[in-house]
Parts: C-alpha cells; structure tokens; sequence
C-alpha cells in the first residue's frame, strides 16, 4: 500500500473519548480501550499530517471535546488549517477562553429541537445550558453555529427545525436515530409526519427563497446543491475519502464513530493514510446516488438493521424527490436575480455535516 497525497481534507481531531453526558443514542463516553481519555500521539506529529494540505479544516470531535479544551487551545495555537470548528454538546463552553472560540469559524452544538424532547433524549436542563450556550458564543464569536440534531419518533421535523431556526441558530442539520437504535417502524412514521414535514420545510425554504432570503436547512441546500451544482462523488460527510478521523491514540479512522471496527482503520499518524474508502456496490446503480452519495458508510459497513435499511433509502429517495421539485422555480429565482447562484453554494465537508439525514 501506498501513502495518499491529500488536498483539501476535513480533519476530525478527537480531543478525548469521555463525555460529560449519557444521551440515550450514544449512551455516553466512548470505552478508553478504544478512544483513550487523553492524547497518545506528539503534538508535532499531528502538525505534520495537517499542514500538508493548506486548505485544511480542524474540527475538534469526543466524547465531550471541550472535556480536553487545552490540547484544543495547543492546536490552534500550533498547528496552521484554513478553518476550525468544533462538535460539543454546549454545556462546557466556558472552559474554552473566548479568544480561542473567536478562532473558531464553525461551533455545531448537539441539540434536539424544544426542551421536552431535547431534556428527554439528552439529559435534564440540557436544553438550557445548550440555549445560553448559543447565546453567550453569539454575544462575540463570530462564527457560525449549527444546530446539530438527532431526529427519532418523537420528533416533528418541521416544528423542532423551525424552532431551532428561530432561536437564531445560522443552520441547522439532522441525523435520524436508525444506526444504533433498535428497530422501530421508521417507514410509517415517515409516511405520516417526517416527509410531509419535509415538504413543509421545503415550501418554507422556497417561499424566503422568492424575497431573498436563504434559510440554512442543511439537507435542503445540500441536496439542492448536488442536484443543481456538483454531485455527490462519495458520502456527503466525505467519510474515509475526503475526512479522516484521528483517534486519541494515533489511529487514522475513515469514520469517528467507528472506533472499534477494524475496516476503519486506514492509517495511523505517524505513517499517514495507507487508502480511502469507496462506495459500497449496492448504490452504484441507483439513480439517486448523484444526490445521496451513499448517505452513511457506518451504517452500510455494520449493517445492524439488515434489509430494514431500505426504509431508511426509501425516506432519503422520497426527501430527494420533494427537492427536485423546487428546481426549476429555483433556477427560475437565479435567473431573475432574486437571488445569486453562488449564495446557494454549500460544501459540507466545511462544516463537518452530513447533508443526507
């Protein structure tokens, strides 16, 4: 095997695999037999491997990242990339001193949507702490702030984004539960609430649109961004090919959650990436793959929910659709200079999201 040269590469530093949270997702801290609580590798060496490339993007990933705020501050103050950002779940925010968020170009904080079903999934008085989290990093951070967020059964796609949106997050993004969690009927949850929520969205999105105005619904402009300008290639979150995880123990992981699977490993800092992934066989002939890139390659490579799966790209083809149609008015909008073409423009591999929920 041979080293990869790399350009323009999404970095996704794990500070330390402990959490101060037990969310019901994740159930908490990762195991430090396999994401050690501190940094196992030389500073130096990591300098190395990001400064490669200049156009590099430093996203600071745990466990609870903030849990390790100085190797954070060490890095920014050492180590040259193009863009930091960070995925907390927003309660420790006051560990990190605000000149170093006022280094930060990107701070996505995990929440839910409103405080029942954030307060229910993530903790009591998380939602709060979450909230003035927002509101103190948007009182003199510069950067912009992602809600991050973990849609399940008890979600209402269309209130909790809205929500979110109007507390004054500048984006906001989504996963849905169906990786770890065990099997639910996710189809017909979709059918009744999820899709025509995300038909709403979209008319909501394409009714600011014609005064405007671009609301930052990231699987919205994402999709709406492989349809229109540049399709998807590989997985949107570039997973294994485009961003790299680098575990607290030196490994080089094509996914941050795969920490114990040993198909992930594709490297380690020292020796650098010895390959990437590709698309698994199964999307390479649907139509959709332009536009959904595979979605998820966790949950392609385990597979917990077995032929279940379709539901799940039955959900992403059907989100697809509705997006397709909102194009031609689009254009139409661009045409016309309503809006500009390159204000539409949305990469996530700058911000560390997925796009495809």
């Amino acid at each position: 095997m041979h080293k990869m040269k790399l350009n323009y590469v999404l970095w996704l530093v794990t500070t330390t695999g402990q959490c101060n949270l037990q969310c019901k997702y994740c159930g908490g801290s990762f195991s430090p037999q396999h994401v050690p609580y501190s940094i196992g590798y030389s500073l130096h060496s990591l300098k190395r491997l990001i400064e490669n490339d200049p156009d590099s993007t430093i996203i600071f990933y745990g466990g609870e990242p903030l849990i390790n705020y100085k190797f954070i501050m060490n890095v920014i103050d050492n180590i040259k990339a193009k863009r930091y950002g960070i995925q907390t779940n927003g309660t420790l925010v006051h560990f990190l001193p605000k000149e170093y968020w006022s280094k930060m170009d990107v701070v996505l904080l995990s929440i839910d949507g409103p405080r029942e079903i954030t307060d229910n999934y993530r903790g009591t008085n998380v939602y709060d702490r979450v909230i003035n989290a927002l509101h103190y990093l948007k009182s003199f951070c510069n950067c912009e702030i992602i809600a991050r967020m973990t849609v399940t059964a008890d979600s209402k796609i269309y209130h909790d984004v809205t929500h979110l949106l109007n507390l004054g997050f500048d984006k906001v993004h989504w996963q849905l539960n169906v990786i770890w969690s065990d099997r639910w009927n996710v189809k017909k949850w979709a059918d009744e609430q999820y899709l025509p929520g995300i038909k709403m969205l979209t008319d909501l999105f394409m009714n600011n649109l014609k005064n405007g105005k671009i609301l930052k619904i990231i699987p919205i402009l994402g999709i709406l961004n492989a349809i229109m300008f540049k399709p998807f290639d590989h997985i949107p979150c570039g997973a294994g090919k485009y961003s790299f995880t680098i575990n607290t123990d030196g490994r080089i992981l094509s996914c941050p959650i795969a920490v114990r699977e040993k198909w992930a490993n594709i490297g380690d800092i020292k020796t650098g990436i010895k390959y990437n992934e590709t698309l698994p066989n199964k999307c390479r002939t649907c139509k959709y793959l332009k536009y959904c890139g595979g979605r998820c390659l966790y949950a392609h490579k385990e597979n917990y929910w077995g032929p279940l799966f379709e539901d799940v790209c039955y959900i992403t083809s059907k989100t697809i659709d509705i997006i397709f149609q909102i194009v031609p008015e689009v254009k139409k909008l661009i045409k016309n200079n309503i809006i500009h073409e390159s204000d539409l423009y949305y990469d996530p591999l700058k911000d560390s999201t997925e796009v495809i929920p």
